[in-house]
């Protein structure tokens, strides 16, 4: 089910503030209407002022449709609209003129008034919206200016009193100067934000690029260099082999861990499995937010865990940053760290819930992190938390003996004797109990042979 709004949230940053600036210019067009109907007010009956109405409402419908093209040319989605700026320039000229004519020869009183009053409102909104049709301060000053220098040369040509033809091209001036500026900035300002929007998607799409680049620098230092002792010991070996000298075996055994140990390096650096900082990818993670749009706060103990756990964290932090940016359109987002019962707790919520994502959080992304945080023996949960809110929740357990608690950490209970029998205790020299103990180191012989090379 949809929810109320949602075709409200699933729009980008730039695409809401392109409605919220189209709607706005929909919305001045109708203010020239309703200050129109403010003037007719009592007026309703008469022939005149039912006329007078209609040129007002003609004329906004013409705002707004000259407007709302006008700026999908700002925003080089169509060709400037020469055709309907000449129309509407037009259907201006010829409101302004049978307002004028109501006024000057209508049946006088208060029609006459709002005659004079509508003359106003057209020549100024048309001023304005005129504006929008050209790029550049200097041209919308200059079609402003023109077209109240054109006002009151009508005015005066009309009969009107030339002190009344001036102040109404001043009027127009300034009133039509100031929708001109306001449409203009608009459109400049809706350009401004496009354009920062694509510039952090190019600085998303670099630091990808950036991450390549690292991951095959660091591929190249691991497998050039043991692939280059690889080929060195094989060829060795085979010299030593067509000699029939016995260090043939040695060297291919050596041949062998070289060969294993290079597959457990590139593993390391396919899975990113260096070790992340937590400090930098909460800092990071709230820049890129910020950046966003979004309002991000961190709580709670950042230093002072051991480096697994800062790792598995960070890898957490980081993943969790790219689904809110990835999913949903959140207002905000909330990490928290705590420490409670020897586990350390990672939350992070946001109040943008995918519409796609079920409770169970089956993203690719999601199961890798599992996966890591299983080698460190941590839990993850994700899903919606109600009231538009999505949580995802990790517990990474503290290390059972550790020689300095993390800020924040709650004191373990001291266990008897008896408890300690339990997983995790240690026995007598080379016994072990249970998981995660050390017993004494056993020795291996090395031949000479081995031992040398």
């Amino acid at each position: 089910m949809n929810r109320p709004g949602g075709w409200w949230r699933r729009k980008s940053t730039p695409a809401k503030f392109e409605t919220y600036t189209r709607w706005s210019f929909h919305g001045l067009a109708l203010t020239e209407f309703s200050v129109a109907g403010g003037m007719m007010l009592g007026q309703i009956g008469s022939r005149s002022a039912a006329l007078l109405l209609a040129v007002t409402a003609l004329h906004s419908v013409a705002c707004a449709v000259t407007a709302s093209r006008a700026l999908d040319w700002h925003r080089g989605q169509r060709d400037r609209p020469v055709r309907t700026l000449w129309a509407f320039g037009a259907t201006t000229a010829v409101m302004a003129l049978a307002a004028l004519a109501v006024a000057r020869y209508g049946p006088g009183g208060e029609v006459e008034n709002a005659a004079g009053g509508v003359f106003g409102l057209v020549t100024v909104f048309g001023a304005g919206t005129a504006g929008v049709g050209v790029h550049g301060w200097r041209r919308v000053s200059a079609v402003t200016a023109g077209l109240a220098v054109t006002t009151g040369a009508a005015s005066a040509a009309a009969g009107l009193p030339w002190a009344v033809a001036l102040v109404t091209a001043l009027l127009v001036l300034a009133g039509g100067g100031f929708f001109a500026f306001t449409y203009a900035f608009s459109a400049w300002l809706l350009n401004a934000v496009y354009e920062l929007d694509d510039a952090r998607e190019t600085r998303a799409r670099l630091a990808v690029a950036e991450e390549r680049l690292r991951f095959g620098r660091d591929l190249h230092d691991v497998m050039g260099r043991n692939l280059a002792v690889i080929a060195l010991k094989s060829e060795l070996a085979v010299q030593l082999a067509q000699r029939e000298r016995p260090e043939a075996v040695t060297q291919m055994v050596e041949v062998q861990r070289l060969a294993h140990e290079a597959q457990r390096e590139v593993r390391e650096v396919v899975r990113g499995y260096r070790e992340a900082d937590l400090t930098t990818e909460l800092a990071g993670a709230r820049g890129v937010l910020s950046a966003a749009g979004i309002d991000c706060t961190v709580t709670g103990p950042v230093t002072g865990f051991p480096a697994p756990v800062q790792s598995a964290l960070a890898w957490v932090v980081r993943e969790a940053a790219t689904n809110v940016l990835r999913h949903g359109d959140p207002r905000w987002c909330a990490m928290e760290l705590r420490v409670r019962e020897g586990h350390v707790v990672l939350t992070v919520e946001n109040d943008g819930v995918p519409e796609s994502d079920g409770p169970g959080g089956r993203g690719s992304g999601l199961i890798g992190l599992r996966e890591r945080l299983a080698e460190t023996g941590g839990t993850l949960r994700a899903g919606p938390a109600g009231d538009g809110l999505f949580r995802l929740t990790v517990e990474v357990p503290l290390p059972a003996r550790q020689g300095e608690a993390p800020p924040g950490a709650v004191p373990a209970p001291v266990s008897s004797p008896e408890e300690t029998s339990g997983p995790g205790a240690t026995s007598g020299p080379g016994e072990t109990s249970g998981p995660g103990e050390t017993s004494a180191p056993e020795k291996t012989s090395v031949p000479a042979s081995e031992a040398a090379s």
